[in-house]
């Protein structure tokens, strides 16, 4: 070789415009923490837990989700619709709250439920739907669950009711 050093010198010019790239995602830094709390947990339980996905509408109607999930696989997911007491609802009871068990998954379509997600699957949608940078839109993301994804989404500016697109879980526990 010529030139011994130019190997040397192209290498460390590709890292340094790699550490000057930027990043399109929000919370990028955040997200990678997070991210690898998760794997850390997911290894720690055979990818084996349960988490808790909490929606609700300005009007003070709720939603809860609880998914369960073996060795990397959806098994159960839990609904329960929260109605104020004082909220006049002719609802049936069982679309207020049911259960379907691993054959069932996903049998209950436009309930309100949480989708039949594993984490991955949310850490994912977090990285290519919630989190990318958009123009008039302010983005979110918290990890209350023990350095875990909480809450991860964004708001459209402008957007008056019932805005968020995204996801909050209240919990996240091992099996």
């Amino acid at each position: 070789m010529k030139h011994p050093g130019t190997l040397t010198r192209l290498l460390l010019i590709c890292t340094l415009l790699g550490a000057c790239h930027k990043s399109n995602l929000n919370f990028h830094d955040d997200f990678g923490k997070s991210f690898n709390t998760w794997l850390s947990f997911k290894q720690k339980n055979g990818n084996s837990y349960a988490y808790e996905v909490v929606q609700g509408s300005w009007v003070g109607v709720g939603w809860e989700t609880i998914l369960t999930v073996k060795a990397g696989k959806v098994t159960q997911r839990h609904f329960k619709m929260v109605v104020p007491p004082t909220y006049q609802t002719s609802i049936p009871a069982d679309k207020l709250e049911w259960t379907e068990n691993e054959s069932e998954i996903d049998t209950h379509p436009n309930s309100g439920a949480a989708a039949p997600l594993t984490l991955d699957e949310v850490y994912e949608k977090a990285r290519t739907e919630w989190l990318p940078k958009r123009s008039k839109a302010k983005a979110y993301f918290e990890t209350k669950n023990n350095g875990m994804i909480s809450d991860c989404g964004y708001i459209i500016d402008g957007c008056q009711d019932d805005c968020f697109v995204g996801i909050s879980i209240a919990f996240i526990h091992s099996l």
